[in-house]
């Protein structure tokens, strides 16, 4: 049965931890209950805010509206010939997810272990990590339109993939709920340890010849030793995208900078180390008040204790306009802001 709540404290449902109150919530478990909730007569006089683990935004204010957390589960797969078919509902928490398909030996996401967020919003960012992206391994998602009530499936080609962007984010931003994700995944894996720290974790632990457990295994070992756990400081991750610059910017960069971290891209651009900036500016570890960035990454933002979303927001601008100063580059929030 469809519950909806009113004044709802939204602490327990953003990874920031920050305390402010939606006026109506409700906890979608099937698309029954999607529709159900946009067939009431509370659609049409609130503005909507889909969560899944809220580990992509940072609320500044109370929110006045209705908030719907997606709690669609279950996993199922279907082998077609060397591919495997992997249908997660949007609710799954994706390390969870990860893990399963690990443990199954199905190959594609190892070395995406331990992204914080749900299946649901792993197309609408593409998530990637460690030299892989969620369109790498996406097959197809439903989703619910919001306008018809009704279910659609999207294919690879429908959803327009870039770099932390998909067609949920641009032209279909807020028109349709994603409700599953199915992955075409592989019995037989190609290990990639290429990029980051995973060749170096993976020699430390003396092992030449890796499964797709062991990438997990150490993906997520560099992933704890970097990065904050959510459940005991709240963060949500890499605040900031890398950002990607054209070869005749990144020639004025490396002209004042040439030790810049950097990477090349397949469209023939040059992607930064967003943290490296962060930190040659002299933010990493830096604590303003109850916010701040995370010790042993510049990337993350976190939240000491009580801070404001407006706290962690200024706070943000500040390394903006730092390495706006500094190098010339302008940084874009990953997460999104409320």
């Amino acid at each position: 049965m469809l519950q909806i709540q009113q004044n709802i404290s939204l602490k327990p449902y953003n990874s920031f931890g920050i305390d402010v109150k939606a006026s109506h919530f409700a906890e979608i478990f099937n698309e029954d209950d999607l529709k159900e909730l946009f067939e009431s007569d509370l659609i049409t006089t609130q503005k909507i805010l889909i969560i899944g683990g809220g580990s992509n935004v940072l609320f500044t204010q109370d929110y006045q509206g209705l908030v719907i957390k997606i709690s669609i589960k279950g996993i199922e797969f279907s082998n077609e010939g060397e591919n495997i078919l992997v249908t997660a509902g949007a609710g799954v928490v994706w390390n969870d997810f990860v893990n399963y398909c690990v443990e199954h030996g199905f190959a594609g996401v190892e070395n995406l272990s331990l992204i914080p967020g749900t299946v649901g919003a792993s197309p609408i960012q593409n998530i990637g990590a460690y030299g892989v992206e969620l369109k790498d391994v996406f097959d197809s998602c439903t989703a619910f339109e919001i306008k018809t009530g009704e279910i659609k499936t999207f294919n690879f080609s429908d959803c327009h993939f870039g770099y932390r962007e998909s067609i949920f984010k641009s032209d279909l931003k807020g028109q349709y709920i994603i409700t599953s994700v199915t992955f075409i995944l592989s019995a037989q894996p190609k290990i990639n340890t290429s990029y980051g720290a995973i060749e170096t974790e993976l020699q430390k632990r003396g092992i030449e010849t890796p499964n797709i457990a062991d990438v997990s295994a150490a993906v997520s070992h560099i992933r704890v030793s970097k990065l904050p756990d959510p459940s005991t400081i709240g963060n949500a991750g890499s605040f900031f995208k890398n950002p990607v610059i054209d070869k005749h910017e990144f020639a004025d960069v490396v002209a004042n900078h040439p030790d810049v971290v950097h990477y090349p891209t397949a469209d023939d651009k040059i992607k930064l180390a967003a943290g490296w900036l962060i930190e040659q500016c002299g933010w990493k570890g830096k604590v303003v008040g109850e916010t701040g960035t995370w010790k042993n990454q510049a990337l993350v933002l976190v939240n000491h204790g009580n801070a404001t979303g407006k706290e962690v927001f200024n706070f943000s601008a500040q390394i903006i306009d730092s390495v706006k100063s500094t190098f010339g580059v302008t940084l874009e929030r990953e997460v999104n802001i409320l």
